[in-house]
């Protein structure tokens, strides 16, 4: 176990602006139960889910206080009874963890762990729960993608978005991504995307069905639905398939552009995968960062001490660039 009994986190004691996210220098270090491991946290991956959560607007709210975070990366020191896959010093990251993840120790179940490639660093650990769980979702459990067809990623400079970009070019389909920014379109570029678009042009839907020359796409994965929703039902092929990864807010579409082409409209929640799926996402992922190939891209980093800084960017910002990161 770990030597010290007290570390630095992140809490949360009450719903609200970034502003609530305040970092504590005596939280004691969390105990392992039953087939749970103890993490040294060398960086932890910030989602934008976290800011709903932390806002209070998520369907889901956490037991106060508490502190944020799911994706971390770091060393194993410490394991529970029942734990036989990891030991002391494994180089580890999480898609989840008991105790929350802006910390500088974390528990995980033993099942939520897997296996750091030695040639990804710690930062890079951070950046593959969420973003890599979540795009192979959208685009293989629930939009079904094959080899072949044409998939839009409609917000692809973020960590799901480039996670998307090198899953779909990997598995063999032709990638079209949009992003806000001259340096978030290169980065869609740089990380598997054929085209880009910049979805700040008033007339970038039409640029994207030239590209497709006018048959539109087969699969979309949307990072902001609520702005965008009611385009992609436009854009679609038919028979196409529109996977929502976010939104932040009500739309309105037609429902006719979804008879007309007997598309359908997906809801994509990481949290309901089953063991089955994730074990075979993660087994994936794996092989992927093995071969190199499968590379997570780092955007801004901040220290523990300007959560609430990391908090207010990733909402805020003109446009993402990589994977947010705290670092301890």
């Amino acid at each position: 176990m770990a030597s010290h009994k007290f570390m630095r986190a992140v809490r949360v004691s009450e719903f609200g602006a970034p502003s609530v996210l305040k970092l504590c220098s005596d939280v004691p270090v969390p105990q392992t139960g039953h087939r749970e491991v103890l993490i040294r946290v060398h960086a932890c991956g910030v989602n934008p889910v976290e800011t709903y959560i932390r806002a209070g607007s998520y369907a889901r709210r956490p037991t106060l206080p508490y502190t944020p975070g799911t994706d971390v990366a770091g060393d194993v020191v410490g394991v529970g009874e029942g734990v036989t896959a990891w030991k002391i010093g494994d180089r580890v990251f999480t898609t989840s963890t008991e105790s929350g993840g802006y910390a500088e120790y974390t528990v995980a179940k033993d099942d939520s762990v897997h296996r750091l490639p030695d040639g990804l660093d710690y930062k890079q650990g951070a950046a593959i729960g969420i973003p890599y769980f979540t795009a192979y979702r959208a685009l293989f459990d629930k939009a079904h993608a094959k080899a072949g067809e044409t998939v839009l990623i409609h917000g692809a400079s973020g960590g799901v978005g480039l996670a998307a970009c090198q899953l779909a070019r990997f598995l063999g389909l032709t990638v079209l991504g949009t992003a806000g920014t001259q340096e978030g379109m290169e980065l869609v570029l740089k990380n598997g995307a054929h085209k880009v678009f910049n979805h700040r042009e008033k007339d970038y839907t039409d640029k994207i069905m030239e590209a497709t020359e006018g048959r539109g796409v087969h699969v979309i994965v949307e990072m902001l639905s609520n702005v965008n929703l009611s385009k992609d039902l436009q854009m679609l092929a038919y028979g196409g398939r529109v996977t929502i990864v976010g939104s932040r807010g009500s739309t309105e579409i037609n429902p006719r552009d979804i008879m007309v082409k007997e598309s359908s409209v997906i809801g994509v929640a990481v949290f309901f995968a089953t063991p089955e799926e994730k074990s075979s996402c993660a087994a994936l992922l794996s092989t992927g960062m093995g071969d190199g190939w499968l590379c997570p891209v780092v955007g801004r980093q901040y220290p523990l001490n300007m959560a609430a800084q990391a908090h207010h960017d990733i909402i805020e910002s003109p446009g993402a660039a990589g994977k947010m990161v705290l670092t301890m």
